[in-house]
């Protein structure tokens, strides 16, 4: 989840494609430039662990949007894919 909002403040696209499951990624990362994303809380994981297949994570990401603050909370699903962890979803999407 951290790499993720990284990439996404960096704007890194590969990495954010690369690291999505491929039945709900997109062809491509539509980066608004009036947005920046400031800080990252970690609110509660499930799962995860090198037994789990799948997980979840609930975090709350600050961003300043042309020069107003605001937040986002979100409960993502993470999932093995390859080997690798990917994201899924958001939980209620």
């Amino acid at each position: 989840m951290r790499s993720r909002f990284s990439a996404f403040a960096v704007e890194d696209e590969a990495y954010l494609l690369r690291t999505w499951h491929p039945s709900t990624r997109p062809g491509r990362v539509d980066f608004d430039p009036g947005m920046r994303w400031t800080g990252l809380e970690v609110e509660a994981a499930t799962g995860g662990s090198p037994i789990h297949t799948d997980g979840t994570v609930t975090f709350r990401a600050r961003y300043d949007y042309r020069g107003q603050p605001g937040e986002m909370r979100e409960q993502s699903r993470f999932v093995r894919h390859e080997g690798a962890w990917v994201y899924l979803d958001a939980v209620g999407e």
